[in-house]
């Protein structure tokens, strides 16, 4: 479902107020958050009272009326501590940032030149989550846990730091900057993971055949299919030569418009 012109101006909106501040060296607030992280707070909920609230021990990312967002860039498994906190009573939605299409800068440490910047072959997908959901699977069942996923072009910078010849292999990353919003995708319900499963896959089909349709590797491909099993939105029924051989038991659902905190504070 295309999000509205009303979404990509507000995702501009709160772009251009985060960039546009002067930052410092190492990053914006007193949790030393970087640029994406600050962008979707302000995209999210746009009034800085509901930002960084302390919850059931720790500091939830937004905090209002009962509904917690945390954003996570990588590692879901360092949510595990505050999901265990913050499920018994809130609901809880995990907003994970993809880059859609990709712009890549280097930096050069020693003289600050910048490179020109270069388009990643690289596209990103909302199929890209599972290597994260893995890492919080016993949580996904839980009615209160919901997952965002936002797609967005993106600047990325990186330190010409690493250890080959040309100081790129294993460079650090300095940061990223989102420039425009291109999809938005809420997960209410263990049932909606059925939108995972895309029409062109057969009614059966194996571990291949998904990564095939996904364009995920193998071994993603079968971490995403272990979810989904768990989930109950496929399940196994026998075996294709060595593979196993997966059938769906949901069919995909439609895409829901996201109702969003952003939006009852914008009541």
């Amino acid at each position: 479902m295309e999000i509205t012109k009303e979404d990509k101006q507000q995702f501009k909106q709160a772009c251009d107020k985060i960039i546009a501040k002067e930052r410092e060296r190492f990053g914006i607030g007193t949790l030393s958050e970087k640029t994406v992280h600050a962008v979707l707070k302000n995209y999210l909920v746009p009034k800085a009272e509901y930002h960084e609230q302390k919850c059931e021990g720790y500091v939830a990312d937004i905090l209002y009326e009962g509904e917690i967002m945390e954003i996570q860039t990588a590692g879901f498994d360092k949510l595990r501590r505050k999901l265990d906190a913050f499920l018994p009573n809130y609901e809880v939605t995990i907003v994970y940032p993809i880059p859609a299409t990709k712009w890549l800068y280097w930096i050069d440490e020693e003289t600050g030149e910048l490179s020109p910047k270069r388009k990643s072959n690289r596209k990103g997908s909302c199929y890209q989550v599972f290597p994260e959901l893995y890492k919080i699977k016993m949580y996904l069942k839980n009615p209160h846990l919901h997952l965002r996923l936002l797609l967005m072009d993106m600047e990325e910078y990186r330190l010409l730091n690493g250890w080959n010849e040309s100081k790129k292999k294993g460079a650090s990353r300095f940061d990223r900057i989102p420039i425009a919003l291109q999809d938005d995708i809420l997960i209410n319900s263990p049932a909606e993971y059925s939108l995972f499963l895309p029409e062109e896959l057969p009614e059966e089909f194996t571990s291949a055949d998904y990564k095939k349709v996904t364009k995920l590797t193998l071994g993603k491909a079968q971490t995403a299919l272990n979810i989904l099993t768990y989930l109950e939105i496929v399940e196994r029924i026998g075996k294709s030569g060595h593979s196993i051989l997966y059938t769906k038991k949901r069919l995909p659902q439609k895409r829901k418009r996201v109702y969003t905190i952003t939006k009852a504070l914008q009541k």
